[in-house]
């Protein structure tokens, strides 16, 4: 490798605005143009984004207290509960969380039509939200019961924290069986009647960086709209599964934890979603830079669509009870054609990603780094890579009869 920058190199060029920033798609037509060696010399940044459903994401929240002073133990904001069971006035919402009332729907059954993520949204456009709360009220926290009106701007502190985004890789979704599932990959019609799939491709960042090279516990990302942080590696991080020659995974890996301030996101990047049949999650843009350190790194970055495989899984049976059926595998580049074969049958496809989307993100944060605005930060400690042993795990099944009589439980 006759390549080697390092990141406050980097830091120092994009101070001068001496950067050379393009976006994962870019990328792919200089290497063509250029070769691979020649390109890791004069980029020093490529940028990646993906925009789409993430229903492990969250956000934390300090109202502040009311007066009397109150500990709550029930809170909804919009009908929607939060967990309270933190301290005093901190809560946390998840996107995926639904009001108790809405699988009664009348008019749209099984609509689950308002969640979690629709209240993130509306807080971060600036709604005002219903709070309500109620307590058992103590000695140092009187009051039991608040019921007021709140906007973003009357919280201490709100903040993202999202325990599993960005997935490395996911599944092409289908329907093997005879009637119409409804999934967290939308609506899959019987007998093969569409495939629908994630991520952004070749612009997509753990893609991008399929062996977390650059990737890690403090990492500077765009996120929301604004800026966030890599802050541990995600739930159902798994990444010692199969690869390709060019390291990227033909499964779900890797994935990501990470923070940011909700005060200074965008609505635009932080959408609640609606699956009927299924409920709410929030579309998140994410977007991560990844440093040119190398001509390796460089490599990584030029991936394109049609080197990027997904499983097919079946939702009907597969996915739901963990039945191996193979279905082969897909690339990107035939996903986004709008239709694949499989088991000789042509098949339409949908994405639950939006590509235009993850293109903003890459360019706005390109932009970023350009105008001198947006910094790189080494990572302080990596995340386990495609080396680790991990095991990936499910539920036990174990008896519980006589588990509070045994000193095992409470008694």
């Amino acid at each position: 490798m006759t390549c080697k920058k390092t990141y406050e190199e980097i830091n120092e060029k994009i101070r001068q605005g001496e950067a050379v920033v393009v976006t994962a798609e870019e990328v792919i037509g200089i290497v063509e143009e250029k070769g691979y060696e020649r390109a890791a010399k004069e980029i020093d940044v490529v940028t990646t984004g993906t925009f789409g459903p993430m229903c492990s994401s969250g956000a934390f929240i300090n109202f502040g207290h009311s007066n009397p002073r109150i500990k709550m133990k029930k809170v909804w904001l919009n009908g929607v509960e939060a967990y309270a069971g933190i301290a005093a006035v901190d809560a946390y919402l998840g996107a995926a969380q639904l009001p108790d009332t809405d699988p009664e729907n009348k008019v749209y059954p099984g609509r689950f039509s308002y969640g979690g993520g629709h209240v993130i949204h509306d807080l971060v456009a600036g709604k005002e939200i219903r709070l309500e709360a109620t307590a058992y009220g103590t000695d140092c926290y009187p009051n039991k019961k608040v019921d007021t009106i709140i906007t973003l701007n009357d919280v201490n502190e709100a903040f993202i924290f999202n325990p599993r985004n960005a997935y490395q890789n996911y599944n092409c979704a289908v329907n093997l069986g005879d009637r119409t599932l409804y999934t967290y990959m939308g609506i899959l019609k019987p007998h093969l009647g569409n495939a629908s799939y994630a991520t952004a491709g070749q612009l997509s960042p753990l893609l991008n960086d399929p062996y977390y090279k650059t990737l890690g516990i403090g990492t500077r990302i765009f996120l929301g709209g604004g800026i966030g942080y890599v802050a541990w590696n995600g739930t159902q991080h798994h990444p010692n599964v199969l690869r390709g020659e060019n390291g990227v995974p033909m499964a779900t890996a890797g994935t990501l934890s990470v923070i940011g301030d909700l005060k200074q996101m965008d609505p635009n990047w932080l959408v609640g979603l609606s699956y009927i049949g299924y409920g709410a999650t929030m579309a998140v843009g994410i977007g991560i830079p990844i440093p040119i350190l190398d001509e390796e790194i460089l490599r990584y970055t030029a991936v394109k669509d049609e080197d990027i495989y997904c499983p097919i899984v079946d939702y009907n049976e597969g996915y739901p009870y963990s039945k191996p059926i193979d279905l082969g595998l897909a690339n990107f580049k035939a996903l986004k054609s709008g239709k694949i074969i499989i088991n000789g049958k042509e098949i339409k496809t949908t994405s639950q990603s939006s590509y235009p989307r993850a293109r903003i993100i890459a360019a706005t944060l390109k932009q970023w780094i350009q105008d001198g605005t947006f910094e790189l930060i080494r990572p302080v400690a990596p995340i386990p890579s495609a080396e680790a042993d991990i095991e990936f795990k499910s539920i036990p099944e174990r008896s519980v009869e006589g588990f509070f009589l045994n000193g095992n439980g409470r008694d």
